[in-house]
C-alpha cells in the first residue's frame, strides 16, 4: 500500500491551482504583470493583444494540469489500495504549488526573463519581488513535503 498515487495527483492539482492562481491574481485582478510584459510591454493595443494570447495559453496549461490532476484523483478513488488521506492530498497540492511558483519564477523571471512579478517596478524592487516569490515557492514545497508524508494523515471519510 502505497500514497504514491494520491501524491502525485496532488501535486499535478497543486501544479494547476497555483498557476490558476497566478494568472487569476498576477494578471488579472492586480494586473502586475503578462506573460511577456518584459518583452512586450502591453503599453499598446497590438502589445496588450500578443501579452493576452500568451496569458490564455498560460491558462490552457494551467487547465490541462488540473484536468491532469482531476483524473489521476479519479484513478486514485477507484483503486482500494491506495490509502485515502486528506492530509496526504492538501500537503501535496501544496507541495505542487510551490513547484509552480519555483519553477515559473525561476525560468520566467530569472533564466528568460519574460515577466517579473510586479512588472511596473524599478528593476531593484523586481528582483526583490522575484526572490520573495521563489522564497514563497520554497517554503510552500517543503511544508507541503512536511504535511505529505506526516505519519499523522487523517483518512478521507
Amino acid at each position: 500500500m502505497t500514497n504514491k498515487p494520491l501524491i502525485i495527483a496532488g501535486i499535478l492539482l497543486g501544479v494547476g491551482m497555483g498557476g490558476f492562481i497566478d494568472g487569476i491574481v498576477f494578471h488579472q485582478i492586480l494586473q502586475a504583470h503578462n506573460m511577456l510584459s518584459n518583452k512586450l510591454f502591453p503599453d499598446t493595443l497590438v502589445n496588450l493583444e500578443i501579452n493576452m494570447f500568451w496569458d490564455g495559453l498560460f491558462h490552457l496549461f494551467t487547465w490541462i494540469i488540473t484536468f491532469i490532476g482531476i483524473l489521476r484523483l479519479w484513478l486514485v478513488k477507484a483503486d482500494r489500495s491506495v490509502p485515502r488521506s486528506t492530509t496526504t492530498l492538501l500537503g501535496s497540492m501544496l507541495l505542487g504549488w510551490g513547484l509552480f511558483n519555483f519553477i515559473e519564477g525561476l525560468i520566467d523571471h530569472q533564466l528568460l526573463q519574460i515577466h517579473h512579478v510586479i512588472q511596473r517596478a524599478g528593476p531593484s524592487e523586481q528582483l526583490v519581488y522575484d526572490l520573495i516569490f521563489l522564497g514563497i515557492g520554497l517554503l510552500q514545497i517543503l511544508s507541503g513535503y512536511i504535511v505529505a508524508v506526516s505519519r499523522k494523515n487523517n483518512s478521507i471519510v
